[in-house]
């Protein structure tokens, strides 16, 4: 039988060979049952990010409230989803980008790293800066469209949304696959969005500022699992 989404491991045991033959000395890593761990569970995010550097091709790493994590591989209707909201942003804010993939530093003091979905930024945003991770100084909202996977809920819906609102990113678009709907949380304060509003997928998502949108969702129906 077909392992479901929800069970299968993040990684193979061929690129977690790999990763762990890569690794900086000091870290040491485990797959158990399909998932990875750093022993001693922390990881500083200079070590992170030479270990992200290292990664084989197709596995991205984040670093999540401290702790290791790996993002599942975006699939066809996930694609479709960061696609859409592409073409209408690009329709309704010409002056922005959606930089798909985009590395941020997140979190307090920002020394954890998270791979958006999304982020939206003025054009030619991030080319001044160096290396994978961008600061989020200057990004407007940053925008996840959660796979189906066991990790999923907590990194999604509460790891992330606290790394955002403490790294003071303004707008922070959940797409919600599981009930086809789209949270809105926005100003941050003290590392906590104060407001969250959940449209259905078809409604027309008022999106605060400084993105300032109305945002037709109608199609996200085309894309409902």
């Amino acid at each position: 039988m077909t392992p479901s989404t929800a069970q299968r491991p993040q990684m193979s045991v061929e690129d977690f060979e790999e990763l762990a033959r890569r690794a900086p000395e000091n870290v040491q890593l485990e797959l158990v049952n399909g998932r990875l761990y750093v022993k001693g569970d922390r990881i500083s995010p200079e070590d992170f990010e030479e270990l992200a550097r290292q990664a084989p091709e197709g596995v991205k790493l984040e670093l999540i409230d401290g702790k290791l994590e790996v993002k599942p591989l975006p699939e066809q209707r996930h694609r479709a989803i960061v696609v859409r909201l592409s073409r209408l942003f690009m329709q309704r804010r010409p002056d922005l980008a959606l930089y798909p993939e985009q590395g941020l530093k997140v979190g307090a003091y920002r020394k954890g790293h998270a791979c958006a979905d999304g982020a939206l930024a003025p054009f030619d945003h991030f080319i001044a800066q160096e290396g994978d991770w961008a600061d989020p100084d200057g990004v407007l909202m940053v925008v996840e469209v959660p796979s189906r996977n066991r990790d999923t809920d907590r990194r999604d819906r509460i790891d992330k949304v606290r790394g955002y609102a403490e790294a003071g990113i303004p707008v922070y678009l959940l797409i919600d696959r599981d009930v086809d709907e789209l949270v809105v949380h926005s100003n941050p304060v003290g590392g906590v969005y104060q407001q969250r509003p959940s449209y259905p997928y078809g409604a027309t998502v008022q999106l605060p500022p400084p993105v300032s949108i109305d945002l037709d969702t109608e199609k996200l129906k085309d894309y409902a699992d």
